[in-house]
């Protein structure tokens, strides 16, 4: 990670909210779920808050580093129909060695729809995929053990 990345650094994102972007969407093959009225979904939400802060991290990480989400605490405060464009705002607000602290705000024009905290862990990707890799293998031989 490069010493550029300071608390106060900001970026905003913009999307436009689809159809399949709605609550409905997240899980069809749960009738409760799939009976729910077609807004923005929570989880949605939060990705595309993630997003915006993996872009902010972008040009101040090194070739081969990436970020994963470890923390999330977020309200979702209105909801917000397909067809109409969130922005996310977020602000670094403190980086402690590998760990980034976010604060997160979205709007979807007429209603701030949420906001809170976000925190992400940069990673070495070729360190991280070769631990799930491993994890992987192990998850198949305890299946395999248990099918005997």
């Amino acid at each position: 990670m490069k010493p550029t990345l300071k608390p106060g650094l900001t970026h905003r994102l913009a999307y436009k909210v689809p159809e399949n972007k709605t609550v409905p969407y997240t899980y069809p093959e749960s009738p409760l779920i799939a009976a729910m009225p077609k807004v923005f979904a929570t989880g949605y939400m939060i990705v595309l808050m993630e997003w915006t802060c993996t872009e902010l991290l972008a040009p101040h990480l090194d070739p081969g580093e990436g970020s994963l989400g470890v923390h999330v605490d977020v309200s979702h405060l209105a909801a917000t129909p397909p067809g109409m464009t969130v922005t996310v705002d977020a602000e670094c607000a403190e980086v402690v060695g590998q760990r980034v602290v976010f604060k997160v705000k979205a709007h979807d024009g007429i209603d701030l729809i949420g906001e809170g905290r976000h925190e992400r862990f940069v990673v070495v990707w070729d360190k991280f995929n070769a631990r799930v890799a491993a994890k992987t293998a192990k998850a198949g031989e305890l299946q395999m053990a248990n099918s005997r």
